[in-house]
């Protein structure tokens, strides 16, 4: 789990719904949250509430289907979708069509119904030359979010580094350098890594900062997110 200092509680407690809780990214968020004072109720599986931290309220319910999970989210005033296949490759094309695009589509369709003020997207950078299927997904579901006319704060990261996803480490010469060039520096940028703690940080700061319209967060922007009432940043090394 993430180790941070003890946080300051943000100064307007924000109530939170969120999809994929017990995933490589909710296991990491939600015990910032309840540190800084939001309430967050989390939508898991049958049998899968062990997985979660305590101090969240969690119901259960099927992310692919809204009908299992649409009278479970009020009242909630943000809503973050973090559902999708674990360990993303180029050959789980159909689980992304499956998976991770209908279950954010039915994530969007209920916000939109219920008009949650705050919709929270995590997406992936691009344009990138590989894991196309991918790519293409999230950029359907984010065009869902344009559709539905969401207050909406979309990420995308490329590579979150962090325990078990460490492997492109090796690459970060190579970013280096690629980012001292100027035919390669934006895109060396765009698809940069990040680490878990700086996509913790950025979504905390989406959280405690809704937005009207649509707000895109790159990887530079993710890099630099900061909660300017006291989250620790000691950690950002990407």
């Amino acid at each position: 789990m993430l180790k941070v200092k003890v946080l300051p509680r943000a100064p307007n407690s924000r109530r939170v719904f969120i999809t994929g809780g017990t995933g490589y990214m909710g296991g990491e968020l939600i015990p910032v949250l309840l540190e800084r004072g939001h309430r967050v109720r989390a939508l898991v599986r049958p049998g899968s509430k062990a997985k979660l931290s305590g101090g969240c309220e969690v119901v259960s319910g099927d992310p692919i289907d809204a009908n299992s999970y649409r009278n479970l989210v009020t009242p909630a005033d943000t809503f973050i979708h973090l559902v999708g296949v674990p360990r993303p490759s180029p050959a789980k094309g159909k689980l992304f069509r499956s998976v991770d695009f209908v279950a954010a589509r039915e994530a969007i369709q209920v916000a939109a119904e219920l008009h949650i003020p705050h919709f929270i997207y995590l997406s992936v950078a691009h344009p990138a030359p590989v894991m196309k299927t991918y790519i293409e997904v999230r950029s359907q579901c984010e065009e869902l979010i344009r559709e539905h006319r969401l207050n909406s704060t979309i990420l995308r990261p490329w590579y979150v580094l962090g325990p078990g996803h460490r492997w492109p480490i090796v690459l970060i010469p190579m970013y280096k350098a690629a980012e001292l060039l100027p035919m390669t520096r934006a895109g060396a940028r765009r698809l940069g890594l990040v680490t878990i703690d700086q996509m913790v940080m950025a979504l905390a700061q989406a959280v405690e900062s809704p937005t009207q319209g649509i707000r895109i967060v790159e990887v530079p922007e993710i890099r630099d997110a900061r909660i300017s009432t006291g989250l620790d940043t000691s950690r950002q090394t990407a």
